[in-house]
C-alpha cells in the first residue's frame, strides 16, 4: 500500500527535494505551505497542496485532516518549514526572535502535535533540523536556539511516543545550496561576508567537509526516505547529520 506523507515547507529548497524523493518512491504526498508556487504541476496526481501557515496550530490540524479526507490515513509527517538568518546578539529584536522561533521551533512542535492526533502504530515523524542544532556559530544565536530545540523535541517525543509505535527522528543538514540559503548568506551578518556564494561554499567544503563537498537536497530527501522506511524500524530519537563529514560523531 502506498504511504501517505505530509511535508510542510515542501514547495521549494530542501522541502521540495524531500517531496521528490517520496514521489519517486511511489508515495502520496500532501504539501503544507503558505503559497503553492508551481510545485504540484511538476508531479502527477500523487502530490497535492494545502495552504498552511505552520505558525497557526489550526492550519496544521487542518493539514492532517486534509490528508485523511484525501486518503483516509497518514503514515509519515515531515516538518521542513523553516528559515535561517544571521544577526549579532545586539541586533536581535522581538520581531526577529519571534519570527524565527514561531516558524522553526513552534511550527515543528505544533506540527508534531497535529501529526500525533492521527498517526497510528508504525507511523513516523521526521524533523528537518540543522547542523546548527548541534553546534553554535557567530551571529547565529537565534537560529541555533531554534534548531537545538528541534533536536530536543525529536528526542523527547521519541521517548514519549515509542510505546505507541511511532518513531521520531531528525535530519541535520549542513549548507545545502538552495535559493533560500543563497538569500540568507547574502545578508551582511552571514559568514559569507559578501563573498561570491559559489566560492564561499566551495571553500567551506574544502576546509570542513571530509568528502570535500556539500550535500544536495536530494541526498537529504534520501535520508528522510530511509528514516521513514521499515529498514529504519529500530531507529528513533536520532538527529542524523547529512553533512558530508563536516561534523563527525
Amino acid at each position: 500500500m502506498k504511504r501517505v506523507v505530509v511535508i510542510t515547507g515542501g514547495t521549494k529548497g530542501i522541502g521540495k527535494a524531500i517531496v521528490r524523493a517520496f514521489w519517486l518512491n511511489g508515495d502520496y504526498v500532501l504539501i503544507g505551505a503558505r503559497s503553492e508556487a508551481a510545485v504540484t504541476r511538476e508531479f502527477n496526481g500523487r502530490v497535492r497542496f494545502c495552504k498552511t501557515d505552520v505558525r497557526r496550530e489550526a492550519d496544521l490540524h487542518n493539514l492532517v485532516k486534509t490528508a485523511l479526507a484525501w486518503k483516509k490515513r497518514l503514515n509519515i509527517f515531515i516538518n521542513c518549514a523553516g528559515y535561517s538568518q544571521w544577526r549579532p546578539i545586539e541586533k536581535v529584536d522581538q520581531d526577529f526572535l519571534n519570527g524565527m522561533l514561531d516558524t522553526n521551533l513552534k511550527g515543528t512542535l505544533l506540527g508534531c502535535k497535529a501529526a500525533v492526533s492521527v498517526l497510528k502504530r508504525g507511523g513516523a515523524i521526521i524533523n528537518v533540523s540543522s547542523l546548527a542544532g548541534k553546534r553554535g556559530s557567530a551571529n547565529n544565536s537565534v537560529y541555533c536556539a531554534s534548531k537545538f530545540a528541534v533536536n530536543g523535541i525529536t528526542q523527547a517525543l521519541a521517548k514519549e511516543l515509542g510505546s505507541r509505535g511511532i518513531r521520531v527522528n531528525a535530519v541535520c543538514p549542513v549548507y545545502v545550496k538552495t535559493d533560500g540559503l543563497i538569500e540568507a548568506l547574502a545578508d551582511k551578518y552571514s559568514p559569507a561576508q559578501g563573498q561570491d556564494m559559489d566560492l564561499f561554499l566551495n571553500n567551506f567544503a574544502q576546509d570542513n567537509a571530509a568528502l570535500k563537498r556539500l550535500p544536495s537536497g536530494d541526498e537529504v530527501g534520501q535520508a528522510c526516505l530511509f528514516l521513514a522506511s521499515q529498514q529504519a524500524s529500530a531507529i528513533t530519537g536520532q538527529c542524523i547529520n547529512v553533512d558530508c563529514g563536516v561534523m563527525v560523531q
